[in-house]
C-alpha cells in the first residue's frame, strides 16, 4: 500500500497553483486532504477548473484570521501538513509591504501555533523561495546553509517566514517528535497558472489578446522546473518526517543546472507556440529591484531524499505550453493534470501508489 493512502492532510493554499496541483496529486494517491486558503485570487483558476463537484471550496480560511485557523486546524486533525498559503509575488509586495507580510509572516506563525495542539500530528512542511537567501548576486548556486535576507518585501517576508519555522521546529514540534522543515523551490511553470507577473501565464494572456508582451529583465536567470518537480520534493520531505523527525530543517529543491536559463532562453524556446515578434524587450531598468541571478543547489534533497528532476527544461516548456493549448481547444484541467502526472511518475500513477524518485 502507498504511503500516502489513508493520509490526513492539510493543504495550506489549495486554491492557488501549486496549491490545486498538490491536492490534485495527493487525492490520486488516496489521501484525505483538507483545505485552508482563501478564495482564488485569478480567474480563470485551476483549482476552480478542478474543483467541479464543489468539494474544494470547503477551508476558504483567511490565513491572518488566527482564531478560524486554528477552528480549521481542529476539525481538520492531520497527521500532515503542507503550508503553501503566501502572498508569492515579488512585484505585488512592493504594491501591498503590509498584506504581504502579514500573510506570510503572522499567518505562518498562525498555523504554527495552532499545529502545537494538533494529536496526531507528524509532519509539517513549510514551503518558503528560493529567494530567501541573501543574494549577492554571484555565480555560486545557493545551498541551504547559506545566510538568508531578502531584499524586497515579499522575499523578506519568506525568510522572516523561514526564520519564525526554525524556532517553531526547535521550540515545539521537535521535543514531541514532529517533524518540521521549510522547503525552498525555484521558479516553477506548468499548466494552469494564471498569476499576473508570471512569464508564462503573461505570454499566454498576449497570445490570446494579441497584445505585445512587455519583458522587463530579459537576461534574470532563474531556476526555472515543472510545477510537478518541487511538489514531489514536498512530498519525499514530508515522508522523510514522518520517519525521522529530527530531518531538516531546510531543503532546496532546484533543476538541473542546464535548467538555469534567462527569461529570453525560455521565450526562445517557446518560440514553437509564441513569437519572438510579439515581445517588446525590456533592458533591466523598468520597475522596482528584482533579483538578476538567483540558482539553486539542490545536493542535500538529492542525497537525503533521493530528490530528482525528471523533466528537461525543454519537455517542461513544452508541457507547459501544449497544457494551455489543449485547454483552449476543450480538454479538461483534470485530464490534462492526470496525463502530466502520469508522464512524470513514468506511465503510472496507481491508486495510493507512487514512484519513487
Amino acid at each position: 500500500m502507498g504511503f500516502w493512502r489513508g493520509k490526513r492532510v492539510l493543504l495550506t493554499g489549495h486554491t492557488g497553483f501549486k496549491g490545486a496541483w498538490l491536492h490534485f496529486w495527493l487525492k490520486q494517491l488516496g489521501a484525505h486532504v483538507q483545505g485552508l486558503s482563501h478564495a482564488p485570487a485569478t480567474y480563470p483558476s485551476l483549482f476552480d477548473l478542478l474543483a467541479n463537484d464543489g468539494a474544494h471550496a470547503k477551508g476558504i480560511v483567511d490565513i491572518r484570521d488566527r482564531v478560524a485557523v486554528l477552528a480549521r486546524v481542529h476539525e481538520a486533525n492531520p497527521e500532515i501538513v503542507f503550508h503553501l498559503a503566501a502572498q508569492p509575488l515579488v512585484r505585488a509586495g512592493y504594491r501591498e509591504p503590509v498584506e504581504t507580510f502579514e500573510t506570510n509572516v503572522q499567518g505562518t506563525v498562525n498555523l504554527l501555533d495552532a499545529l502545537r495542539v494538533a494529536p496526531d500530528l507528524r509532519a509539517i512542511v513549510v514551503v518558503t523561495t528560493d529567494k530567501v537567501y541573501e543574494n549577492p548576486e554571484s555565480a555560486k548556486p545557493f545551498v541551504e546553509a547559506d545566510p538568508l535576507g531578502g531584499h524586497d518585501p515579499y522575499s523578506a517576508s519568506k525568510a522572516a517566514a523561514d526564520i519564525v519555522t526554525a524556532s517553531y521546529r526547535r521550540s515545539f514540534f521537535l521535543p514531541r517528535g514532529v517533524g518540521l522543515a521549510t522547503a525552498r523551490a525555484g521558479n516553477v511553470i506548468g499548466g494552469g497558472d494564471w498569476a499576473v507577473d508570471r512569464l508564462i501565464p503573461d505570454a499566454v494572456r498576449a497570445l490570446t489578446s494579441g497584445q505585445v508582451l512587455d519583458i522587463r529583465r530579459p537576461d534574470a536567470v532563474r531556476p526555472w522546473q515543472h510545477v510537478l518537480e518541487p511538489l514531489n520534493g514536498y512530498m519525499l520531505l514530508a515522508e522523510k518526517l514522518w520517519n525521522a523527525p529530527e530531518a531538516g530543517p531546510a531543503y532546496n529543491f532546484g533543476p538541473d543546472p542546464e535548467s538555469t536559463a534567462t527569461v529570453r532562453e525560455i521565450l526562445e524556446l517557446s518560440a514553437l507556440y509564441f513569437s519572438l515578434a510579439n515581445i517588446g524587450w525590456g533592458d533591466g531598468s523598468d520597475g522596482p529591484h528584482e533579483a538578476g541571478l538567483l540558482t539553486l543547489d539542490s545536493t542535500k534533497a538529492a542525497d537525503e531524499l533521493g530528490f530528482k528532476p525528471r523533466f528537461t527544461l525543454s519537455e517542461t516548456i513544452d508541457r507547459t505550453w501544449r497544457w494551455y493549448r489543449s485547454l483552449n481547444e476543450g480538454k479538461s484541467a483534470s485530464d490534462l493534470c492526470l496525463a502530466d502526472l502520469i508522464a512524470f511518475e513514468g506511465g503510472r500513477l496507481d491508486m495510493g501508489q507512487r514512484a519513487t524518485a
